[in-house]
């Protein structure tokens, strides 16, 4: 076999395919953006005999298991109350802008038409037997390894981690499917779900598992958690100094404050494993607050938010308002705003109460504001995603990049500027025509465009993927990936025999792939080949700093090789490399740092007699859930 070449340095050689996608790109009405409307929602029923498996599914997810598994796809068939296509009146021909336009999904006929109550409580589908355990998919999407590929069948149940990541968002927005949410809603205009199954939400978080992290974890004010209010148009946090001791806070809370926990994910391992799985699917940095509202009170003034919004009802009741934005800079902003007041805003395009069971979806950019009935306290989730995730921001990492290798490599970007530029040029000349102006923008025209040829698209890329993965928060791994990898199986000390057991070793034939496809990300850069990674990241953000190895650059095509066959298992005799001491000693490196799992229960070094050690190496009737 053939040694592929070492990688190129980040700045060492140009990136023809990011000139040739950027040369070609479709000109762009600046005129199309969104805006405000007082116009009624577009109001959809949904039909969907398939709903109730949706809750049961997140369930077996929060107790452990997978939401992905062989089944009938859900249909939803959308019926409009009026004559009256949804899509026909989104654009003003008037200002040649799109509205917004709010769908609301409401499930109530479903329930009354296509469930019963079993004796024992548990919501059946008429004429449907109760979801079982879903089993992991163990198809390969239909596409077809190359030869060179040693596939084995592994014992290890087939596990995708992005599928997995694609089929818990579906069951978070069901009964809108993700091809249509991303085609026409993602930063488009807000979804409203309402279900009327209030336990759909239930086990992501609670008041109770809020009163328990408050008494056993050390929470800071500020840092962890914040007490505020919106009390007669204005907004204050209350924050004391030190630790967030659960009285205090429940007092702050009696007296008409509300409660946000700013980082939900690092004590609650639910949540911890619904960002994780999600960050997978959407290959962004996924986070969440927690919002606990008093009865008859509002904690924040209207403001927007710079990140995609997706509001999960937990308890109680909460009335929401969501307003158009009030001109083009606020659509899809790289920025929170400030507070608004009610003058600034107008009216709302969407005036609704979300209860247990609902969602609400809203891009960054649309002003918002929530208050609380007076019988009812609230609770919700909010899980964000997509900040700083623009193609403005990969230009941020592109444009540079290409300006130090054009500077390096074209004798014309290094040419002296018109002895005179000065006199024609600045702020003082901008309304001032002249041929000596003119032909200085026609060169500066020229230089940019040219720029492009030397954009190394992929390195920026590469950069964009390497703060995902800093962003990260690490995975919540099953116990068959556990008792397939270093992170559960290997040696260990007995205390009885008083001596390490459970040694195991790789082999030629071992069938291994990535852990988690989205936990690692390979990079040249500083003249290395480093692989960042999310294993070691903590569950608070950015607490530690990018985690990498570094590898030989010939070591780099066998990352690739591993990143192209996943989710499948490839063997190590199979790597791309020369001698099979060097595939050996590559994987036995990937493995001991945690990127590898393994499709079966390693090779033991010598045999034991512990009926522990046997379960811990064994594991093959173990399903990966």
């Amino acid at each position: 076999m053939k040694k592929v070449s070492a990688f190129a340095v980040f700045k060492a050689k140009k990136d023809k395919e990011g000139s040739s996608l950027i040369s070609k790109k479709k000109k762009h009405n600046k005129n199309t953006r969104i805006r405000r409307s007082v116009s009624e929602p577009t109001i959809s029923d949904i039909t969907d005999e398939h709903y109730e498996r949706e809750s049961e599914r997140l369930v077996k997810f929060r107790k452990g298991g997978s939401v992905n598994g062989s089944r009938k796809s859900c249909s939803a068939i959308l019926v409009h109350k009026d004559d009256t296509s949804p899509h026909e009146s989104e654009y003003n021909h008037n200002d040649n802008r799109l509205q917004p336009e709010i769908q609301e999904i409401d499930l109530k006929q479903i329930l009354n038409n296509n469930r019963v109550i079993s004796d024992g409580g548990n919501i059946v589908s008429r004429g449907k037997r109760p979801l079982e355990d879903a089993e992991p998919n163990h198809s390969t999407s239909g596409k077809k390894l190359k030869k060179q590929r040693n596939i084995m069948k592994p014992k290890l149940s087939l596990y995708d981690s992005e599928k997995e990541g694609k089929r818990l968002f579906q069951s978070l927005i069901h009964p809108v499917k993700p091809a249509k949410f991303f085609k026409e809603l993602w930063e488009k205009k807000p979804l409203l779900v309402k279900r009327h199954i209030p336990n759909y939400n239930d086990g992501w978080f609670s008041t109770a598992e809020l009163d328990r992290i408050l008494r056993k974890e050390h929470l800071n004010f500020t840092e962890n958690i914040d007490v505020v209010s919106y009390t007669d148009g204005k907004r204050e946090t209350h924050n004391p100094f030190g630790r967030a001791y659960a009285p205090v806070v429940w007092d702050y809370y009696q007296n008409g404050c509300s409660v946000r926990v700013l980082n939900p994910q690092t004590y609650s391992r639910n949540v911890w494993k619904l960002l994780s799985v999600l960050q997978e699917f959407l290959h962004c940095c996924c986070g969440a607050n927690v919002y606990l509202t008093p009865p008859g009170t509002q904690g924040f003034a209207p403001h927007y938010d710079d990140i995609e919004a997706f509001i999960l009802q937990l308890e109680g009741k909460k009335h929401w308002r969501l307003y158009g934005s009030r001109d083009d800079s606020d659509i899809l902003p790289r920025f929170s705003s400030n507070n608004f007041n009610q003058e600034e805003i107008g009216e709302p395009i969407l005036d609704t109460i979300l209860e247990p069971g609902d969602l609400l979806y809203f891009p960054r950019g649309v002003i918002h504001q929530g208050d609380t009935m007076e019988d009812a306290h609230s609770l919700h989730i909010t899980f964000s995603c997509y900040q700083k995730n623009s193609w403005g921001d990969l230009l941020t990492k592109l444009v540079p990049a290409a300006l130090d290798i054009a500077l390096d490599e074209d004798t014309e970007f290094r040419q002296g500027l018109p002895r005179n530029y000065l006199n024609y040029m600045g702020i003082a000349n901008s309304e001032v025509e002249s041929p000596d102006r003119t032909k200085f923008l026609k060169k500066i025209e020229k230089l940019m465009i040219k720029l492009i040829s030397y954009g190394p698209l992929d390195a920026a890329c590469d950069q964009m993927g390497k703060n995902f993965i800093h962003d990260s928060l690490p995975p919540v791994f099953t116990e068959a990936e556990k008792s397939h990898s270093i992170h559960g199986a290997g040696e260990r000390w007995d205390a009885e025999k008083k001596e390490i057991v459970g040694t195991v070793e790789l082999s030629p034939d071992t069938s291994v792939k990535i852990i988690r496809k989205g936990v690692i990300r390979l990079v040249s850069e500083d003249d290395e080949v480093r692989i960042y990674h999310s294993l070691e990241n903590s569950r608070v953000y950015h607490e530690k700093d990018p985690q990498y190895i570094e590898v030989p650059p010939e070591n780099g095509p066998v990352v690739e090789y591993l990143l192209h066959s996943y989710p499948d298992f490839v063997t190590v005799d199979s790597f791309p490399m020369f001698t099979m001491d060097e595939k050996m000693e590559f994987a036995t490196l990937l493995y001991e740092h945690g990127f590898l799992v393994t499709g079966g229960p390693l090779e033991r070094i010598y045999e034991s007699d512990d009926d522990d050690d046997e379960s811990l190496c064994s594991g093959s009737d173990e399903k990966h859930s």
